[in-house]
């Protein structure tokens, strides 16, 4: 079996929702990501088998996003491609396919990723507007006294006003946020320690800025305005305790959850470029890292919602014959200050591993100084399906960067889903 290997990759900057890049979709999104990654890595665009892309915020019109890309793009007719949706995993979920795919010898070159862009999200009509509305304009006998009669029977509050778009749970109708705030609260994590998170967060984005850690992934990108975005719009290094304590509460009266601790809707793009140890040498390109594993579980939506990752990242380190005390950085997928810090409790939790997992003990003490060393999606921002390839391309820069021989990843993800993968160095 060849082993399918990460040779480089790009993404835009992160941007806050209906800003920057209101004017770009999640196509032109993934299309100026996999851009970037073609002009840095000067990969043959004949090798190209395949595009795997993940998305959350799929357009109506055009759901397979990374066949649009490949088309956009102009790559070969060839270069086929498929659209995933794992919500908040999404990313990470294409870029595993790909390698499994590489590693079944189904393809040897493979571009995977995820965008999203919030800014472009669809505005559904109720379904009340379609029951009656449907049966007269797909009628062709339907004439101008039927469209009267319609109109006679619409309401405007109840019919002709778009549904609000929320992140909830279609199972229990709750906002994920809210899902949060009863994760802070059963597992007593007090809005203190949530803020404390917050701040390490844009703080250590911050330092990676300034010191140019980003600078291998990130390429500018012009919108449609003329104006260029060169780099992450969300980080805030210069905030502190006493800025993110006067925040309100957000989703609940009284609750600890502020959009100070949460993540931000987020507009962005990010691909990895995979393929097989011998093509990476055949193209002369150098490899900057490996899977050795991943896992994908799920959990009740209506009990801690977001805990996936607690097995996830357990499942993931079983199947790479390790420990968490072998593994050198974990980047974990910070929805919430108060799901990452829910997340890290049950890991460290002899109780947690004894109920959920059929262990004696705990999977081990997370070290708070190789837990998101250049921040997380606090401080960056999270577009739905980019967040997963992120994280992919940032561990696989420090771990070709450093001394680092390992890395674990942790997301959550709506629906009760979680989703791990153990990276490792090439040598």
């Amino acid at each position: 079996m060849s082993r399918a290997v990460i040779v480089g990759g790009a993404r835009t900057p992160f941007v806050r929702a209906f800003a920057e890049f209101t004017r770009i979709d999640t196509i032109g999104l993934g299309v100026a990501a996999v851009r970037g990654l073609l002009d840095r890595t000067r990969v043959p665009w004949s090798e190209i088998d395949a595009i795997v892309w993940g998305g959350v915020i799929l357009p109506t019109g055009a759901p397979n996003v990374g066949r649009e890309i490949a088309l956009d793009l102009g790559l070969p007719a060839s270069v086929e491609a498929m659209t995933v949706t794992r919500a908040c995993a999404s990313g990470l979920q294409a870029i595993t396919l790909a390698a499994a795919a590489i590693e079944r010898g189904e393809a040897d070159v493979v571009i995977a990723g995820g965008s999203d862009s919030t800014s472009n999200a669809q505005l559904t009509m109720p379904q009340s507007l379609v029951h009656k509305a449907a049966p007269v304009a797909m009628s062709s006998k339907s004439g101008p006294k039927d469209y009267l009669r319609l109109l006679g029977q619409l309401s405007v509050r109840d019919d002709l006003l778009p549904k609000q778009p929320k992140i909830a749970e279609r199972s229990t109708g709750q906002l994920m946020g809210e899902a949060a705030e009863d994760m802070a609260e059963r597992n007593q994590v007090s809005r203190g320690e949530q803020d404390a998170l917050a701040l390490l967060s844009h703080q250590r984005a911050a330092a990676a800025v300034a010191a140019g850690r980003f600078d291998d992934e990130v390429v500018p990108v012009t919108n449609p305005d003329g104006e260029t975005v060169f780099v992450d719009q969300l980080v805030r290094g210069d905030t502190s305790l006493e800025r993110l304590a006067k925040l309100r509460a957000a989703f609940r009266k009284g609750g600890t959850l502020t959009a100070g601790n949460s993540s931000a809707l987020t507009d962005g793009g990010a691909a990895v470029l995979l393929m097989s140890e011998e093509k990476a040498k055949e193209l002369g390109l150098q490899p900057l890292a490996a899977f050795r594993s991943w896992s994908y579980v799920g959990v009740d939506p209506a009990d801690q919602l977001l805990i996936g990752p607690a097995l996830a990242m357990p499942k993931a380190l079983e199947r790479a014959g390790m420990e968490l005390a072998d593994i050198d950085v974990v980047d974990m997928h910070e929805a919430f200050a108060a799901q990452v810090l829910s997340v890290v409790q049950a890991l460290e939790s002899d109780a947690f591993a004894q109920e959920r997992l059929g262990r004696d003990a705990a999977v081990g003490k997370v070290a708070r100084d190789r837990l998101n060393v250049h921040g997380g999606s606090l401080a960056l921002g999270h577009p739905f399906g980019a967040t997963g390839a992120r994280m992919v391309l940032t561990m696989a820069h420090e771990l070709a960067r450093t001394d680092a021989k390992t890395a674990l990843l942790g997301i959550c993800a709506a629906g009760g889903l979680g989703a791990a993968a153990v990276m490792e160095a090439v040598e």
